[in-house]
């Protein structure tokens, strides 16, 4: 694996000095590097991790999983590029499931626009056969980084013997 682009997928805010410095490289070359990647479609951009739970009136998550019958000629890639084009869709997977094809995550104002987009949007391209949706209650982990670790506010449980 590479360490450069482990280090970026880490925390995105460090500099390419601070890059060039933890890998005992040039500077100038890490830049080169990183320029390569994103010309090369590797580094796709940059995105904030934000703990929703901590935003006042923030959105519903939803975990969805698709049923998908692929086409002869392309498979799920059609199906996959149409659940990628909503604006509310923030990440679609084809995964290796016995039970479903297609994973995507999408985030409504409510639970019911969410079941809204699902029942009139998902369920109803040809290719679907099921869905599955699961709404997230407590985010704990996400892109590597723990959420409420150091929330005093969070529950704390203790063993009574």
């Amino acid at each position: 694996m590479d360490k450069l682009l482990e280090l970026i997928n880490q925390n995105s805010e460090f500099t390419t000095a601070q890059l060039a410095a933890m890998l005992g490289e040039n500077e100038a070359d890490i830049i080169k590097r990183i320029n390569t990647y994103k010309e090369n479609g590797i580094i796709k951009g940059y995105k904030a991790i934000i703990n929703w739970d901590k935003v006042p009136d923030s959105d519903v998550t939803a975990i969805i999983e698709l049923k998908v019958t692929p086409k002869a000629e392309t498979g799920f890639d059609d199906t996959l590029k149409i659940v990628a084009s909503y604006d509310n869709v923030e990440s679609v997977y084809l995964a290796a499931s016995s039970s479903y094809d297609i994973i995507a995550t999408a985030r409504g104002k409510t639970i019911q626009e969410i079941a809204e987009f699902v029942s009139k949007r998902l369920s109803t391209l040809d290719t679907v056969i099921g869905t599955a949706t699961n709404f997230v209650l407590t985010q704990y982990k996400d892109g590597g980084i723990i959420f409420n670790e150091d929330d005093e506010s969070s529950e704390q449980r203790s063993l009574i013997l």
